[in-house]
Formats: structure tokens, sequence, C-alpha cells
């Protein structure tokens, strides 16, 4: 099972498109306070329709809560749009944490210090980023295929 961890996510149907993504793909969700929204936000049940029931997530009050319980930190990737090694260059077990930022400048320089693994999503230089649910989407479907691959 992966695990996808939202430190301090802002927009609640992007985190509720990403439990629905989670449900989907059998992974597990990881959400770092502070949130832009409330669990129960209208929008993020919008977005995650009735399969938030059926998500498997936690939740911290900070980095330092979640860092805690990760059994092995060198199974940790930082996704960043000023990284230099693309995701497509990793190699991703089960259990793996994928880590992305908040949606209005991603992961703090405090955060991307305490980690040694950091990935860029490949993009043309038209745009600064891609929207968080669709990098989580990126990250998840190659790690799933190469993990689909290993079994």
């Amino acid at each position: 099972m992966l695990n996808i961890v939202l430190v301090e996510p802002e927009i609640p149907n992007n985190t509720g498109n990403i439990g629905r993504l989670c449900v989907g793909t059998q992974s597990r969700l990881h959400l770092i306070h502070p949130f832009g929204f409330e669990i129960n936000d209208k929008n993020l049940k919008r977005s995650g329709l009735d399969y938030w029931v059926h998500l498997d997530w936690h939740e911290y009050q900070n980095v330092a809560e979640w860092k805690a319980q990760v059994p092995d930190l060198s199974r940790v990737f930082l996704m960043s749009s000023h990284a230099d090694k693309s995701y497509l260059e990793a190699d991703f077990q089960d259990g793996d944490w994928l880590v992305f930022g908040k949606e209005s400048v991603g992961l703090s320089q405090e955060v991307m210090q305490q980690f040694e693994n950091h990935l860029t999503i490949p993009m043309s230089d038209k745009i600064r980023s891609y929207n968080i649910a669709n990098s989580v989407a990126f990250v998840v479907g190659e790690a799933k295929r190469q993990i689909g691959l290993k079994k």
C-alpha cells in the first residue's frame, strides 16, 4: 500500500479528489495540519463523493508527529518543482511515502531539508505547476505500475 501525504492542504476539492484516488488505488492518505478547510467541508465531501467512508486516512498536528511514525525515512519521497530528479527515475516500492505540499507554495524548505529524496514532475516551461490532484495521480500511477511489475 502506498502512503500519500498532504502537508497543509488548502483546497477541499483537491483533497477530496485525492481521497477518491486513494480509495481507487488502495493507498492510505495522511493529512498534516493546518488545513485550509474542515474535514466535514461540503466541497471535500462532494469531491470525494460517497467514497470518503472507504478511505484509510490519518491526520497529524504537524510534520514531526507524522515523521515520528514513519518506519523508514529513506522511503519518503518529496515532490517539488525545484528538484532535479524526475519521479520517472525513482524506484518505488510498496509502502513508500509520497509527500506533496500545499497548493499555494508547495513544501517548505524546513520540510525539504529533513528528507533526502526529492522528485519533480517534468513539465513545460509554460506552466508553474500542475494541480496537486493531477500531480498525485501522475506519481501514484507510476509507483503502482512499478510495484505491479515487481510482483
